[in-house]
């Protein structure tokens, strides 16, 4: 017994060494008792069976007890060094460190934590190296940022209880060039009548406000408010006449364009090489200016034989005059390092009846019942995130434009017009709660505009 004691020094069994191991002692029957409350409530719930918490205790043989460790009182627990300070507690041993590592493995506080609170839940393990982000997760500032959109419909839903104010400046460009032959040929080379070219120029500005608020996080309602500006140049000679004088009509129109409502929801749980659909539905009121209200430069009739003035409005419309109802369903394919995506959407024009036609004088030409063609578009593309804070994208639109309709019979000279464009999309992240959105389209078809450029910048709150 006296070679025992005369292993440690005088400090190791001094009252304040023996009051902490007695300290810890308690804590560690207050955490086998929890990990037994732990055990009784997974049996009696049928989650883990005997081998299973056999193995969240850290030992495979099921008639070993997991009180069956090194006592924490016990001296080769706690070793003391010659040189340790006898009021200060001695680093444990790797035994002593498996019994404050748990039972089951889950790490629990240090003996020092534990002292001022026997009472408190073990904290969340941390890493080793606090320089080191592995397995932690990614904070916001690090995450991977969304897809630079490049089409009207965005593909990822606002979160459940946000509002998105994104405000956008749209700008096209278009340039035709139309020739009319009015007349007969008595050979091929040979034209007896009238030849009329023109060469038309339009501009078309759009600013818009759009507010998007999501209800839950598969649902999302959005509303858009336009502005429409649009310029339209015509350069015309008619050759024949005895002039070859060019002429230009110049027209402009402004005012608030047809607002929009739609709602998104989010059809399945996607995930990495599983794509996510969603399904959308978009519905577009006629609060613009429609093209029937506006002045036409015709001094009787704009049809039949006796045609007097140009045929081009004098003020050009913000509206397209119908209601729509627009369906679609959009697909995300997450890839890494890219996501892939595309949409396809039908959208019906609702037909007008009763319709006028405004020219010169205040008088109306009788148009009847009229029904624009509908339109089937699909469209698709690919995103790369460049960095933390950039992204790129690049995608194709299509829309097939039907035939319109009056009276119930297809307008002489309408014909179903397909518009492709090409389009490339930036995006920049400038802070947690604001996004710039860069997009540039090239027309592939000649009823599509040349060019066109959108500018968003979306806010979230």
């Amino acid at each position: 017994m006296s070679l025992v004691l005369a292993a440690f020094p005088a400090g190791a069994q001094s009252p304040d060494l023996m009051e902490q191991l007695k300290i810890m002692r308690q804590q560690l029957e207050e955490q086998r008792a929890r990990v037994d409350a732990l055990e009784r409530q997974l049996r009696a719930n049928g989650v883990a069976g005997p081998s299973q918490l056999d193995n969240m205790r850290g030992t495979g043989n099921p008639q070993q007890p997991a009180t069956a460790t090194v006592p924490l009182a016990s001296p080769i627990a706690v070793p003391v060094s010659g040189q340790a300070s006898a009021s200060a507690p001695a680093p444990a041993s790797g035994a002593s460190l498996d019994l404050m590592r748990g039972l089951g493995g889950a790490p629990i506080a240090d003996a020092g934590q534990q002292m001022n609170n026997g009472s408190a839940p073990p904290p969340s393990p941390q890493p080793i190296n606090s320089g080191n982000t592995v397995g932690r997760p990614p904070s916001a500032e690090s995450r991977a940022p969304q897809v630079a959109p490049i089409f009207e419909s965005p593909g990822v839903l606002t979160p459940r209880g946000k509002l998105v104010f994104e405000p956008s400046l749209q700008y096209g460009y278009s340039s035709s060039n139309r020739v009319a032959l009015i007349g007969y040929t008595v050979i091929p080379a040979l034209l007896i009548g009238l030849l009329d070219v023109r060469e038309v120029k339009r501009n078309t500005t759009t600013g818009a406000a759009t507010f998007r608020y999501g209800f839950d996080n598969r649902l999302e309602l959005e509303a858009k408010i336009p502005y429409v500006y649009r310029s339209d140049a015509t350069v015309s000679r008619e050759l024949f006449t005895g002039t070859a004088t060019e002429r230009a009509f110049n027209t402009s129109g402004s005012g608030v364009g047809d607002v929009e409502l739609g709602w998104r929801y989010q059809l399945n749980d996607g995930g990495i090489d599983k794509p996510y659909y969603i399904a959308g539905l978009r519905f577009k009121s006629r609060t613009g200016r429609d093209p029937f209200q506006v002045v036409t430069d015709c001094q009787t009739r704009c049809v039949g034989e006796n045609v007097t003035g140009t045929g081009l409005p004098l003020d050009l419309p913000t509206g397209s005059g119908f209601y729509s109802m627009q369906p679609s369903v959009t697909w995300l394919l997450p890839s890494d390092p890219a996501i892939f995506f595309g949409s396809f959407s039908y959208t019906h024009n609702f037909k007008r009846g009763n319709i006028y036609r405004t020219v010169l004088n205040g008088e109306k030409e009788y148009l009847g019942e009229v029904k624009p063609g509908d339109v089937f578009g699909f469209n698709f593309g690919m995103g790369l995130a460049l960095n933390e804070k950039a992204s790129f994208s690049i995608g194709y639109d299509h829309n097939s434009v039907g035939r319109t309709k009056q009276g119930g019979q297809v307008v002489p000279g309408s014909v179903r017009m397909q518009l492709g464009t090409l389009l490339l999309g930036y995006s920049y992240r400038l802070s947690d709660k604001r996004t710039l959105n860069v997009s540039v389209g090239a027309g592939l078809t000649r009823d599509t505009p040349d060019v066109t450029l959108m500018v968003r910048m979306p806010f979230s709150f």
